[in-house]
């Protein structure tokens, strides 16, 4: 009796190792086991990412990179975010190429004012020319690029007036809540953050300005201090790198997930 309840059970447990075996030949489902797996334990590295969400986003962007006559992934990759129209312009190269306009996409929410971003806490958007600093791929915004802000300019200017605790973690991030970053929807960041992982961080440039140069010279301030004209200054020859086409690419629409 006792060889033929463990001859069962040898059974038993041999039968569930074979189905667990068909199961994970399957692809689709290997995949959603996968992905449970990682939800719970609650990280996902960014080649995770990159494999949960990069054939999705090589769909929704391959045809703009083809348009515009850039490879996919790109040598460069350059974010332009205004903060009057609230538009993120993103653009591409190979090397030693000129700047191509791949996509425009709406930044749904941004806290503060037009003006550089001056301590810790003003909920401001900082101004500038950025690079990529890191990516998160366990954010709680769905996924976020981190900007190297404060940058050297930053630091000098805030040496020059005595300000101290400049602030930092600026993120451009999904979701649709921003408290001194640019919140672009969970498509959007999908799309930056897949992008940005493709491409050397040290290749990604971020402008963020209060306002368009291209397209107009007065400041947008009346109480500019010399090193903010300076820094504005700065912004339109940046920009005079990207070449404008308001109507060559239309804007996505990027909403939150629920």
């Amino acid at each position: 009796m006792r060889i033929q309840r463990q001859r069962r059970a040898l059974l038993v447990v041999t039968g569930v190792i074979a189905v667990l075996a068909v199961i994970a030949a399957i692809a689709p489902v290997r995949r959603s086991v996968q992905h449970l797996w990682r939800k719970a334990r609650g990280a996902y590295s960014v080649a995770e990412r990159i494999e949960q969400f990069g054939r999705r986003v090589e769909h929704r962007l391959k045809p703009a990179f083809e348009a515009a006559g850039v490879a996919y992934p790109p040598a460069d990759l350059a974010f332009v975010a205004f903060k009057d129209t609230k538009v993120l312009e993103v653009y591409a190269r190979q090397t030693e190429q000129p700047w191509r306009l791949i996509t425009v996409y709406p930044v749904l929410a941004a806290s503060g004012e037009l003006g550089p971003k001056l301590q810790e806490g003003d909920r401001q958007v900082p101004e500038g020319v950025y690079r990529l600093e890191a990516l998160n791929p366990n954010s709680r915004f769905h996924l976020s690029v981190r900007l190297n802000y404060p940058n050297e300019f930053d630091r000098r200017m805030a040496a020059l007036d005595g300000r101290t605790r400049l602030g930092g973690d600026i993120m451009i991030h999904g979701s649709a809540a921003s408290i001194g970053c640019l919140a672009m929807g969970d498509d959007a960041a999908e799309d930056l953050f897949v992008l940005s992982a493709l491409v050397d961080k040290r290749d990604v440039t971020v402008l963020i300005s209060p306002t368009d140069f291209r397209v107009g010279t007065a400041m947008p301030l009346a109480n500019e201090t010399d090193w903010v004209r300076e820094l504005y200054g700065a912004l339109r020859e940046e920009l005079r790198a990207f070449e404008k086409k308001p109507d060559a690419v239309p804007a996505h629409r990027s909403q939150p997930k629920a």
